[in-house]
């Protein structure tokens, strides 16, 4: 069977992933942000952390999968568990739409924090064509700090539109 090819002469992006007739479950864009700064934070109060992403959706019903893959870390005194609650947001911080608790015990009097790797994946359905912002929010529920990137560590969120 010859291939056929498609004349994309004006066509806009979705037009021409459309054409191509690319079935359910495909892989349209992948955008990544990696993020290398230290953060702390000792508030309860959710705050952003600075690892943020954007993508533009082609279709309107397409699911964002999400994948923040972070270096977090809790400090506690003596055998006090300190206790963080890592969050991903959709735009602001009235978005909430996944959240990741963990708990780390913390038994060192020299005062070095705990860092642990972490992954949250949530498949989102935004449903527009407008950009939208993932971003990775922590807050301190016991303890006194949480932490992202602590002892030179690397974070990263990848957005994965799935049509």
């Amino acid at each position: 069977m010859p291939l056929s090819t498609i004349d994309n002469t004006g066509l806009s992006q979705s037009q021409i992933i459309t054409a191509v007739n690319m079935p359910t479950g495909s892989v349209i864009q992948v955008v990544q942000s990696v993020y290398s700064t230290y953060a702390m934070t000792s508030s309860s109060t959710p705050s952003a952390t600075g690892l943020t992403a954007t993508i533009t959706p082609q279709f309107s019903t397409s699911k964002i999968l999400i994948t923040c893959n972070y270096n977090s870390a809790v400090n506690s005194s003596g055998s006090n568990n300190g206790v963080s609650v890592w969050s991903i947001y959709r735009g602001t911080s009235t978005s909430l739409i996944s959240m990741y608790n963990r708990t780390y015990n913390y038994n060192n009097s020299s005062g070095l924090y705990n860092n642990v790797p972490a992954t949250t994946i949530y498949l989102d359905s935004p449903s527009t064509t407008s950009a939208v912002t993932y971003n990775l929010y922590y807050a301190l529920t016991a303890g006194s700090g949480a932490t992202l990137n602590g002892d030179g560590g690397t974070s990263s969120i990848t957005l994965m539109e799935i049509r």
